[in-house]
């Protein structure tokens, strides 16, 4: 009886002590994490990014191998806000299918690379995503001969689009939600699939309403033959992506994106950034680290934010340079507006 009693007595607090070494070592684990990636980004002197095959106005190289786009943006305003340079970032090219195993793996630093933000995504593959930089939605890209004027015309048609990618689960539902008949051209290269289109191998090409913009624009013989058709048939927020369990890492990426849009709320520009550290205004001297707490606090010297808008610029700048106005796509800024004068931008208090 006694053994008995002994046991009853002490099982509780061996599963207590067991619990509690198991909670012990994984915050132990868990802060290993969080300092993991910055400190391997500055032992390394250049951050890894994750970013398309090839879509303009996001990620695009040039005939020297240099990228431009949105998502390119971002990436350099992390190394100026991590290393102190701009330039101190090494692209990698992801396919669909490659993305989320070469963030997993600790190939790449982040996934900036006009990616969904999903439940599944966060719930199931290990990822947090920071800020949304640009919110898209899925469409439709055919030739004005097909003759279409609607996406609910296009029951029957072919439509080409990219294996493991939230485009092709929306399209199932789409054409299901609609009782169309749905026949699909499945290539996972963009490059191909977009060749495939202008080949007539299917009759319409889907994917975010902005990509196929940039196709139009970049790959078509005669832009002009060619029509993105009127819905919309889904939410498209592309965010930056990080390995869940780095809780610093994404807190520099998602803060040094709020100030980025919260320099363009307060009219800071690279060019006029540097008037910015003799202003009065409470926020800017928080904004650009005058008033010293928001570097330490990130794990950062207190100029992070101050580099990476002398270096890329505000929101406005990097959205105008790339899919805006002075881009190739030409983009409104749309839902992409400030929340100020009606769109969906949005930036915490930086303090």
């Amino acid at each position: 009886m006694i053994r008995f009693l002994a046991a009853a007595v002490l099982a509780p607090v061996v599963l207590a002590t067991v619990v509690l070494a198991t909670v012990v070592l994984a915050a132990v684990i868990g802060s290993a994490a969080q300092a993991a990636t910055l400190d391997t980004v500055k032992a390394r002197g250049v951050v890894k990014c994750g970013i398309s095959t090839g879509i303009a106005g996001f990620s695009l190289a040039d005939s020297q191998g240099n990228y431009a786009g949105i998502d390119v943006e971002i990436c350099h305003a992390l190394a100026a806000a991590v290393l102190g340079d701009a330039g101190k970032v090494k692209f990698e090219p992801l396919s669909p299918e490659q993305r989320f195993t070469a963030l997993q793996s600790g190939e790449v630093d982040l996934l900036a690379r006009n990616t969904t933000w999903s439940l599944t995504r966060e719930a199931q593959l290990g990822l947090v995503f920071g800020p949304t930089i640009f919110y898209d939605g899925q469409g439709f890209m055919v030739s004005k001969k097909l003759g279409v004027k609607s996406a609910k015309e296009l029951s029957g048609a072919t439509i080409c689009v990219q294996p493991g990618t939230t485009t092709e689960l929306n399209l199932a539902d789409y054409f299901r939600k609609n009782n169309l008949t749905l026949k699909t051209v499945v290539i996972e290269s963009e490059d191909e699939i977009e060749g495939a289109f202008f080949a007539g191998r299917c009759d319409a090409l889907t994917t975010d309403a902005s990509g196929l913009a940039g196709v139009r624009i970049t790959r078509a013989s005669n832009p002009d033959d060619y029509m993105i058709l009127p819905e919309i048939i889904s939410k498209e927020p592309l965010a930056p992506a990080v390995r869940a369990g780095d809780d610093q890492w994404l807190d520099i990426i998602r803060w040094t994106v709020f100030a980025l849009v919260d320099a363009e709320e307060h009219g800071l520009t690279r060019a006029n950034v540097d008037e910015g550290l003799k202003s009065s205004d409470p926020t800017v001297q928080r904004l650009l680290g005058v008033t010293p707490g928001n570097g330490k606090a990130l794990g950062l010297d207190e100029r992070w934010a101050y580099r990476a808008i002398r270096q890329v610029g505000n929101y406005g700048e990097i959205f105008d340079r790339t899919v805006g106005a002075n881009g190739p796509l030409k983009l409104a800024r749309g839902l992409n507006e400030l929340w100020s004068k009606g769109g969906l931008l949005y930036a915490p208090p930086l303090r």
